[in-house]
């Protein structure tokens, strides 16, 4: 996994070098070093080529004063525009630069640009820019735009990725970031982005069977019967080899039965919905299941309410839980507490920012990262907090930030397809915490791999699930730039 730093801890990361004998004075160096040869390979070469170099006062201004010298070394035409120059002088400068290099501020700026800065901002629109560290404007924690922020082609920043950087709209802003050493630690960080080898890729034992990845899917009331069986067909892509869907009422599970997804009628109000006796069918024979999925399409009788209730808290297999499911939580939490307290596995929790907003009793805010972690440990749950820069977290506060997501994927039925991602992968053995960030990830990549982006429906997910595993288990992701 690589790490991610808040600007916090990058501060502390090079205190601690400065304090072990490596000056400030090499450390510029060395990033100034790192943000020219960017730029050349973004110049194409640097005969007839001119940058304008926008600094700040601080130490990102710093990296673009030195990397402006090392690039007229090189044979770049340079101009170095300062905030406190004249209008004129950046407008001159810009009309003629091929490259802009914002350095105005750093990872530690807070607020909003203002004046000059902003105006630039502005500008810069207009060049291909190459940003350092973080687009000047950008919130290096929470990725927040509280007004103007550059918008550059590419971000070169130094040691790690900063959490600023995966979450909208600093995502956005920062382009392609690529990240650079220069001979920083980062240390020990709780939170991190996957790389392939991080992935749980579900594969099945020459002694398998079909049982010994059996996953329950419960979910559906009238009118939403599609949601349970989405999520069916991705677990039985993903990892489970066995997939029972438990459906309100003997009808509607003869209507759904067909192919490779087994339907089970459960117990059903007189109006389609899930009875609260049909917790007890469900805990009973549960032990043949490694997994459940619970949540696709249940609605909100009060009766299905108590029924999930009862199987968050007694079911001994791994959980995942979204939707409707989650809302039953929102108005009881303790189940979750009664789940913990017995030794269970913890509940996954898939919430989009509504369903957050009633499970915490609070909106998410602006950091979403603290946000997750806040209920990982109020609920003692792994949490999945979706939302463009999905976050997962655990109780502990080890936490993922996903990179793989698209804006395609905000249309229906896709969080139904996510939940039976994580299901299968459950079922196939993977714990909890990388069941929740592998199914994120390969989420994303389906829906590249998908190929409908902008016009994406969640079924063309389930079609793209298997290129996209297959090609994510030859230890390289095709679609990462």
């Amino acid at each position: 996994m690589r790490p991610v730093l808040t600007p916090a801890e990058m501060a502390a990361v090079d205190a601690r070098a400065i304090a072990s004998g490596t000056p400030e004075a090499v450390l510029v160096e060395r990033a100034a070093a790192a943000v020219a040869a960017h730029a050349r390979r973004l110049l194409g070469g640097v005969y007839g080529r001119r940058v304008v170099v926008v600094c700040g006062k601080g130490n990102n201004g710093a990296d673009g004063q030195v990397a402006a010298r090392m690039l007229r070394a090189q044979g770049v035409g340079v101009n170095v525009c300062q905030l406190a120059d004249d209008a004129r002088t950046f407008e001159r400068a810009a009309a003629r630069a091929d490259l802009a290099i914002d350095a105005m501020f750093g990872t530690g700026f807070r607020g909003e640009l203002q004046g000059r800065a902003a105006a630039i901002a502005g500008a810069l629109t207009a060049l291909p820019t190459l940003a350092v560290d973080i687009p000047s404007g950008i919130d290096g924690t929470t990725g927040a735009a509280r007004g103007a922020a550059v918008r550059a082609d590419e971000t070169i920043c130094f040691a790690a990725f900063k959490s600023g950087l995966l979450l909208e709209p600093g995502r956005s802003h920062a382009g392609r970031v690529q990240i650079a050493d220069i001979g920083l630690a980062p240390g020990t960080t709780r939170l991190h982005v996957l790389d392939v080898a991080d992935l749980f890729l579900p594969s099945r034992a020459e002694n398998s069977h079909k049982w010994t990845s059996g996953l329950l899917v419960v979910g559906g009331s009238t009118g939403m019967f599609g949601a349970p069986l989405m999520a069916s067909h991705a677990a039985s892509r993903c990892g489970a080899a066995m997939v029972v869907c438990g459906l309100p009422g003997a009808e509607a599970a003869a209507r759904a039965s067909g192919a490779e997804i087994v339907t089970r009628a459960l117990p059903a109000t007189a109006d389609g919905a899930l009875d609260e006796r049909a917790a007890d069918e469900m805990l009973k024979g549960i032990d043949r299941f490694h997994a459940v999925a619970i949540g696709p399409g249940l609605g909100r009788d009060v009766r299905t309410q108590h029924a999930v209730r009862r199987v968050v808290a007694d079911c001994p297999t791994p959980l995942v839980v979204d939707a409707d499911a989650l809302n039953a939580l929102g108005a009881d939490p303790t189940p979750l507490q009664a789940r913990r307290a017995a030794g269970r596995p913890p509940a996954i929790l898939t919430p989009h920012a509504g369903e957050y907003a009633r499970l915490a009793g609070a909106a998410v805010g602006p950091d979403r990262v603290e946000a997750a972690r806040d209920l990982a440990r109020r609920s003692d749950a792994i949490v999945l907090l979706k939302g463009p820069g999905t976050v997962i977290a655990d109780p502990d506060g080890n936490a993922v930030i996903n990179h793989t997501d698209l804006p395609a994927l905000a249309t229906a039925g896709t969080g139904d397809v996510l939940t039976g991602i994580i299901g299968g992968l459950l079922a196939n053995g993977a714990a909890p915490f990388v069941a929740a960030a592998t199914g994120a990830y390969v989420h994303g990549r389906a829906a590249y791999a998908a190929g409908t982006a902008p016009d994406l429906v969640a079924t063309d997910l389930l079609g793209a699930l298997h290129p996209t595993l297959d090609a994510l288990r030859s230890g390289v992701d095709p679609w990462d730039d």
